[in-house]
């Protein structure tokens, strides 16, 4: 593929947070953006955000642990889109507990979502990629891959996806393809929202207290991260690959 040609980002979990984000900043440097998300409709808005502003988008609806969707997804964004050569791997879901009241459907879907939706999205993507001898993959892990109480399974899979990063980065590297991680800190979302519920604080009063222990004295919002996710998917990032960028606003213990 040339490089005058419009490149194609899919970007998991558009439909808010991160994700719309995410997808908005890549249309603003240019890119075809495919919004995907578990509800068609509800990454509708993401994309009619980036056409209205003269961009190319695709509001597409798809379960990310579920083979036969990632692939058929994946199909339709190349035939009506073109060929997805930039994965952001962001789709994720919370579902928090201490250990011992952690149901095993609450690890599986954990799993399924974040790690087993990642590596679907991924194979799927890769051939497009090698193709245009052209890629770039972003997966979303956390600082809760550090640990987090309550998230032992969330962080697991985080941590996860940091191996699996640096995994494609070896696998894929002599085809173009360079395979990053993006690890948020605390970022103002819905998660972190339902996050502040299931302590049973205030959402302001947490983002305080949050904010008390971050270096630079706030907590982070969805364009933080969409920046440093955008860095990873350009051409100035082809010697940068199998990384682990910690946006977290000061350095974590």
């Amino acid at each position: 593929m040339s490089t005058t040609e419009q490149r194609v980002a899919l970007v998991t979990g558009g439909a808010r947070g991160i994700g719309a984000a995410t997808a908005v900043r890549l249309a603003e440097e240019g890119r075809a953006v495919a919004v995907l998300d578990l509800d068609e409709t509800g990454c509708q808005e993401t994309a009619e955000r980036i056409t209205a502003a003269g961009g190319r988008a695709l509001a597409v609806g798809c379960d990310v642990a579920d083979a036969g969707r990632v692939g058929a997804a994946v199909a339709r964004i190349a035939e009506e889109l073109g060929p997805p050569v930039i994965l952001v791997n962001n789709a994720g879901v919370l579902r928090d507990n201490l250990l011992f009241k952690m149901a095993e459907s609450d690890w599986d879907t954990v799993m399924d979502v974040h790690l087993k939706g990642a590596f679907l999205m991924s194979r799927a993507c890769q051939k497009h990629m090698v193709d245009a001898g052209f890629g770039r993959i972003v997966n979303l892990s956390s600082s809760s891959a550090l640990g987090n109480r309550g998230q032992a399974n969330y962080a697991a899979a985080k941590a996860g996806l940091q191996g699996f990063t640096k995994t494609l980065a070896k696998e894929l590297g002599k085809f173009g393809v360079t395979a990053n991680a993006v690890a948020p800190g605390f970022v103002v979302t819905e998660m972190t929202a339902a996050t502040a519920a299931r302590v049973g604080m205030d959402f302001e009063e947490f983002q305080a207290a949050a904010a008390s222990q971050i270096p630079v004295q706030r907590v982070g919002r969805p364009e933080d991260i969409a920046g440093a996710i955008a860095y990873f998917t350009g051409e100035a990032a082809g010697f940068v690959s199998g990384q682990v960028l910690y946006v977290a606003g000061g350095p974590l213990d």
